[in-house]
């Protein structure tokens, strides 16, 4: 059996082991759209040697109104075995932001059974800041093959949701900011109603990094969940705006050792831009 990955490694940990067979390095970079950003063209302009897209609005359940949903487990298999990515590799996520969608393709590995999964501390830009390689153009990944094993624990619905806020089987911790969780600052996405979900705590997802987008020490992420009132020893469901940034969490719980945690898929966009869901603003 393969030895556990870490979940976080290093800019110079993955520069001693670039090119190895058994490694695949995915840029999962993605970008709300008032960040006006293209992530497929940045890619194609520069990116870690062999890296290949990995796209969250394209991986993902199509057919479904909301944002970037996950897909089924036949349909992840085949789309990242068509990026290169087989049962054996450690794959390694990284970004071009605040480490949110590398978090987000971690998690996403990690709901289909693939252990070895890994996000890039500081993502490309402190790997750009350490001038160490890049590479420009399209790559052409030899296709492997992928079986998915999914953990429907890992994933909540809203049906699931409702539940817990009913019954409180899981603690609530959304990654927004504080104005948004309050409901005093207006949501990104048009037609969503303010505030936060009954019995919900709130840590924005970005005090978990530090001033050059890693993720700060053990000693440190402790603090800011005992800060946030939620106990890392009992299960936690993390959401944000649309399952992104709940990433974030998720990976700092990770390092934590915490275990037995989940993502709403469909986070603030499927609660808040609902008529029917309890609201506390």
């Amino acid at each position: 059996m393969a030895e556990p990955v870490a979940p976080l490694v290093s800019t110079a940990w993955l520069a001693q082991r670039l090119g190895q067979p058994g490694i695949r390095v995915l840029d999962a970079s993605w970008y709300m759209p008032t960040e006006e950003r293209d992530p497929k063209a940045e890619h194609a302009g520069a990116h870690i040697p062999g890296a290949v897209y990995f796209d969250i609005d394209a991986i993902c359940e199509r057919t479904d109104p909301l944002p970037h949903m996950f897909p089924t487990a036949d349909q992840f298999a085949r789309d990242v075995g068509a990026l290169g990515v087989g049962n054996d590799h450690h794959v390694i996520a990284y970004d071009g932001g605040k480490m949110t969608a590398s978090a987000r393709c971690w998690w996403m590995f990690r709901a289909f059974g693939h252990a070895r999964a890994s996000v890039l501390d500081g993502g490309l830009h402190k790997w750009r800041a350490e001038g160490r390689p890049l590479e420009a153009g399209a790559a052409a990944p030899k296709p492997a093959r992928f079986e998915a094993r999914p953990d429907r624990t890992m994933v909540k619905s809203l049906a699931e949701m409702r539940a817990i806020v009913r019954e409180g089987a899981m603690q609530i911790l959304d990654a927004r900011s504080a104005g948004r969780f309050a409901g005093s600052e207006p949501e990104p996405r048009a037609a969503l109603r303010g505030g936060h979900m009954p019995g919900a705590h709130n840590l924005p997802y970005v005090e978990l990094l530090n001033a050059d987008g890693t993720m700060k020490d053990e000693a440190g992420l402790r603090a800011l969940f005992a800060r946030s009132g939620v106990e890392t020893g009992r299960p936690i469901v993390t959401t944000c705006g649309s399952g992104v940034s709940a990433a974030v969490l998720l990976l700092g719980l990770e390092r934590l050792g915490a275990r037995g945690n989940a993502l709403y898929d469909g986070s603030w966009t499927e609660w808040g831009g609902r008529p029917d869901t309890p609201i506390v603003a």
